[in-house]
């Protein structure tokens, strides 16, 4: 159950910090957040993979795809203006 705060190398904690620094970045109108969340989707993808979560596997993918459309479609927006 809970052994050590770094039974997964610290990926976990990799994966929970770049999600909070994403989401206060989005918060603040900031497009790299979309990157900084994209990157955390991918410490949870490979987090999953070794809990062997499909669940987890799929959603962090499509969490991934919505942030990638997100930074598209936030760069189209500036480039319009």
């Amino acid at each position: 159950m809970l052994n050590s705060p770094f039974q997964h190398h610290g990926l976990d904690w990799v994966a929970m910090a770049l999600t909070f620094f994403a989401i206060y970045s989005l918060g603040n109108k900031q497009r790299r957040g979309f990157v900084i969340m994209m990157a955390g989707n991918t410490c949870w993808i490979i987090l999953a993979f070794k809990f062997q979560s499909l669940g987890m596997i799929a959603a962090n993918a499509v969490f991934c795809a919505m942030n990638l459309r997100g930074f598209i479609c936030w760069s189209r927006e500036a480039a319009q203006a």
